[in-house]
């Protein structure tokens, strides 16, 4: 399993911590060091069963300097991909990546279901 993060994020240390503590292996991955690319999010997007603007750290500072917020309407499925795939800080985070399924953001609810 895939766990991708952003080790300064208070969110992504407290969802780290829970899969510790469920003794949960993963493979940590940062999340600005290694952004993910636009196919990944592609595929990741696909088996998630979420809208994509879920995939967009909406509350982060890249997302409203590039007004993305008025943009996103607009743009295309690949543009979307695109742009999430240039900066690791526009991405909400964290993502689990299973074998069937993403999961976005921390959820303890969604996690205890997909994960224990």
């Amino acid at each position: 399993m895939l766990f991708v993060q952003y080790p300064k994020c208070s969110t992504c240390r407290k969802a780290k911590n829970w899969l510790e503590e469920h003794d949960i292996e993963f493979e940590s991955r940062h999340i600005v060091e290694d952004n993910p690319t636009a196919e990944e999010i592609e595929q990741w997007w696909k088996k998630s069963d979420l809208p994509l603007k879920r995939f967009f750290n909406t509350s982060g500072q890249v997302y409203r300097k590039l007004g993305l917020k008025d943009k996103l309407p607009d743009m295309s499925e690949a543009e979307q991909f695109e742009i999430l795939s240039t900066d690791g800080m526009l991405v909400k985070r964290p993502i689990v990546v299973g074998d069937d399924f993403v999961l976005v953001g921390f959820k303890i609810k969604e996690w205890e279901e997909k994960l224990l």
